[in-house]
């Protein structure tokens, strides 16, 4: 039985467009589609509509529309963003991504206000280049990552609905913390795209200016600044871990290889010494494997 019977989707369109959305992962999130294998087979197809969704939103915002201007992307975005949240509302889409989404959405009775959140995200980054403080940094790392966490939340399933509040903790801090590693990988690339996610105010106090990172240079100060910002991608790990534990045994191997995998980027960036203007830090065929296979092995065997 293929994912889509066993999730028990019959429509013939909306298998087309979970299909779709699978494609989407596979393409273009390579390690979260990873560690969606080690999810039960009926799991699998609502977390490649998550990822649909925000994916092709993404793409929105920095390749489908890489012709047009920004009021024009964001005239864009906003179209397609109110449609969606339309769709969502009425309970049907002809979207080729939003019928998954919608379909998933009513399965697992997710809340509007996280696609309203992500949205804004999207939006965000159509207007603004820098963040001052990081508390400025969490309105947008909220909608672009937390949500996503608390998204899935319901999918993965937990083992005592009366501890939900606390997988929703974690649930959020572990997607900010992903979020976070991808900012510190992919400095040098967001420069190119004339946005800095490192707050403004904190590498200031190690005397690194945006003028200093647009050199792409590394410095100590740099370097120092760094650092900072991988040591809270390692507490909000942390801070996740006992929420983990929480999840449902079918979905908790899944998740450990995706927090291992995704937060172990600011691994990788230490192993090319912070050198991010000259290397992409990426997790090695030999980690993946090295967390992938004993994930697979507790999945299988929570089934």
């Amino acid at each position: 039985m293929n994912e889509l019977s066993a999730a028990g989707i019959t429509d013939s369109k909306i298998r087309k467009s979970y299909i779709e959305c699978k494609k989407l992962n596979s393409t273009h999130g390579k390690t979260y589609f990873l560690a969606t294998k080690f999810l039960p087979p009926n799991k699998r197809p609502f977390v490649h509509a998550l990822y649909g969704f925000a994916r092709y939103a993404d793409e929105i915002v920095d390749d489908l529309s890489s012709t047009l201007t920004e009021s024009e992307k964001s005239q864009v975005l906003t179209n397609w963003g109110i449609s969606v949240l339309e769709d969502i509302k009425r309970g049907y889409s002809e979207d080729k991504i939003g019928r998954a989404l919608v379909d998933t959405v009513i399965r697992f009775d997710l809340p509007i206000d996280y696609f309203e959140a992500f949205l804004n995200s999207m939006s965000m980054d159509l207007t603004i280049t820098e963040y001052r403080t990081y508390t400025d940094l969490y309105q947008y790392v909220y909608g672009s990552a937390a949500v996503i966490g608390l998204q899935m939340l319901p999918i993965l399933g937990v083992v005592d609905k009366s501890k939900f509040d606390e997988a929703k903790y974690a649930a959020e801090k572990l997607g900010i913390a992903f979020q976070l590693a991808n900012f510190i990988r992919d400095v040098g690339e967001d420069l190119d795209r004339g946005r800095v996610y490192l707050p403004m105010e904190e590498l200031s106090s190690h005397n690194v200016t945006r003028e200093m990172l647009e050199k792409r240079v590394l410095t100590p100060e740099i370097k120092s600044a760094l650092k900072e910002q991988i040591d809270r991608v390692r507490r909000f790990q942390k801070e996740s871990a006992s929420g983990i534990k929480l999840l449902s045994p079918s979905s908790r191997a899944c998740i450990e290889a995706a927090s291992e995998l995704y937060c172990g980027i600011v691994d990788e960036v230490e192993k090319i010494d912070y050198q991010i203007f000259k290397f992409r830090a990426q997790t090695s065929a030999w980690r993946r494997l090295k967390v992938g296979v004993p994930a697979y092995l507790r999945a299988k065997s929570s089934r």
